[in-house]
């Protein structure tokens, strides 16, 4: 029988590997390699390893010198080079060649697409370049939360994943088909300087992007007042036609709900929810109240 080690990061690779032990795909693990993810609040990383620990699955850092080899390697979230690419299959957070590189599922929420899913490749030299094994996706609908669509896509992995090892553990050939080059597009890695909003946007981005980065991410930044605050919880509501608008973008407009209403470069959003860097609720009282970006 072939045997797997499995690259696992994250929730995505936590519930592919509680799906994979609870099947008869079990036998085909060899070992499973983990890493922490400093820049998620809650990266899954303590659940991989105690499922590991329970089911007596051999369990590695990634900077362990001792991983064994086997004849298949497959890598689920993985932010790091791999340098052996012989029969390795990568899961990615995208309908590829669209959405190449990192962070792909954020960004496509940000979009606002509408259709979220996987893809395995072959690795290749060139990221996220390898030719396509197999594809799945699924439809959602806006607002929706990162968190959410964690969940949504990772029954996408699990179509996928179960595709590719009914296929190892058969010792079937696994076949790949060429990317087209003409509709690739890059997904770049995202950073501190990545969670502030900026209010000139419209405020469907805005939205977007406030639920894109909350848990298990670090959530939205903002300055208010000069203070540096969270933005858990937002909406839209209806427009008004403010004069000189450019010039109020960041302005609490009114009050709706005792929640303040900010003027974006098209469109308001209520704020329902921020929090302080301790994690306190804010409670705005002040009308002449600006929030801009910290960048």
């Amino acid at each position: 029988m072939k045997k797997v080690n499995l690259y696992l990061m994250t929730h995505k690779g936590f519930n592919v590997l509680d799906f994979l032990l609870q099947s008869s795909y079990a036998a085909c693990i060899k070992s499973v390699i983990f890493e922490k993810d400093e820049n998620i609040l809650d990266d899954a990383s303590d659940k991989i390893i105690e499922l590991c620990q329970k089911e007596n699955i051999p369990c590695f850092n990634r900077k362990d010198k001792n991983i064994p080899h086997a004849d298949y390697q497959i890598a689920i979230s993985w932010r790091w080079l791999i340098s052996d690419i012989k029969n390795l299959i990568v899961l990615h957070d995208s309908l590829l060649p669209k959405y190449r590189g990192f962070a792909p599922l954020v960004n496509m929420l940000i979009n606002g697409e509408k259709k979220i899913g996987v893809t395995a490749i072959f690795a290749s030299d060139e990221y996220d370049k390898g030719p396509i094994i197999k594809q799945s996706y699924t439809e959602i609908e806006y607002p929706i939360k990162i968190y959410e669509a964690i969940q949504i896509v990772s029954t996408n992995y699990i179509e996928v994943i179960d595709f590719i090892f009914s296929k190892i553990c058969k010792d079937e050939e696994i076949k790949g088909i060429k990317q087209n080059e003409n509709e690739a597009t890059y997904s770049l890695w995202r950073d501190e300087m990545d969670y502030w909003i900026d209010w000139h946007q419209s405020a469907e981005k805005i939205r977007n992007f406030v639920n894109a980065v909350s848990f298990p991410y670090k959530f939205a930044s903002s300055m208010m007042n000069n203070t540096h605050i969270k933005i858990h919880e937002v909406e839209m509501v209806d427009d008004v036609q403010i004069e000189n608008r450019m010039e109020n973008i960041g302005k609490v407009i009114f009050f709706k709900d005792n929640k303040p209403v900010v003027v974006c470069g098209k469109g308001l959003i209520k704020i329902n929810e921020m929090r302080n860097l301790d994690g306190e609720i804010i409670s705005l009282k002040k009308f002449r109240t600006r929030f801009y970006s910290g960048k």
